[in-house]
């Protein structure tokens, strides 16, 4: 018998999920991600800025291969994802944002990285301003 994966633990904090739902109210503006998830065993990664009411329909830049990407996933498939191991997708506990989407999208672009450009050279300003890599 199939058995529906639950996750170890939730993917957003009542806080992060009223964020979210609030950014998702002002939809179209710049929001700064309010979330980073990731797959602890493999490509992946995901910034979110807003939630749709629905509560699911996350937005935010995504990489799962190779550009990284603006558009909308699913949090309850992020949810209940069974990766190798029995692990699932996981909140970045420590991540924090001072930058809208655009910054992370284009840092994103210019890099070919959420991980290893944009998030990289967004954590140093210095170096942002002047457009240099880590």
């Amino acid at each position: 018998m199939a058995q529906i994966a639950q996750h170890p633990s939730p993917l957003l904090t009542s806080g992060q999920r009223e964020q979210l739902l609030v950014n998702g109210r002002q939809s179209g503006r710049d929001h700064v991600p309010v979330v980073k998830f990731f797959n602890p065993v493999g490509i992946g990664t995901w910034l979110a800025t807003e939630l749709d009411t629905n509560g699911d329909t996350l937005y935010g830049l995504a990489q799962l291969n190779d550009a990284p990407e603006l558009g909308s996933f699913s949090l309850a498939e992020l949810a209940t994802l069974v990766l190798p191991f029995g692990m699932h997708i996981e909140r970045d506990l420590c991540f924090s944002s001072a930058f809208p989407i655009s910054a992370y999208a284009e840092a994103a672009r210019q890099t070919g990285s959420i991980i290893n450009g944009a998030i990289r050279v967004l954590a140093n300003p210095a170096r942002a301003g002047r457009g240099e890599r880590t």
